[in-house]
């Protein structure tokens, strides 16, 4: 089975690119790298730093498809380690899209559970 990582975007973000062969971040100019998670922390990193917002995607990515390198890290010295997209993320590699909305509480819930 592939190895899937996950990257959440503003809706406004993604559509502004949707003509566009790569996606590209705002993070990947400011800091050299589009920010993902595995399947087991997306949830936790957008119920932490994305609470209560209700107009993010959530992308699907295939890690093997991913043309730039990734490399997994904690900048922050933590222990768990994040999938770092290290330049722009081609769309082949793109499995699917979903809506991300909060729930009434603000939380988040994985919304690919058939995988």
């Amino acid at each position: 089975m592939e190895k899937l990582i996950y990257h959440f975007v503003p809706r406004s973000d993604w559509q502004a690119q949707a003509a566009d062969p790569y996606f590209v971040t705002s993070s990947l100019a400011r800091q050299g790298f589009i920010h993902c998670s595995t399947k087991e922390q997306v949830v936790d990193v957008a119920n932490r730093l994305y609470r209560g917002r209700n107009d993010l995607m959530l992308l699907e990515i295939t890690e093997s498809k991913v043309s730039a390198p990734i490399k997994y890290e904690n900048l922050e010295g933590g222990e768990k380690l994040f999938p770092h997209i290290y330049g722009k993320l081609n769309k082949e590699a793109i499995v699917t899209t979903a809506e991300f909305p909060c729930l009434a509480d603000g939380g988040f819930v994985f919304p690919f559970l058939d995988r």
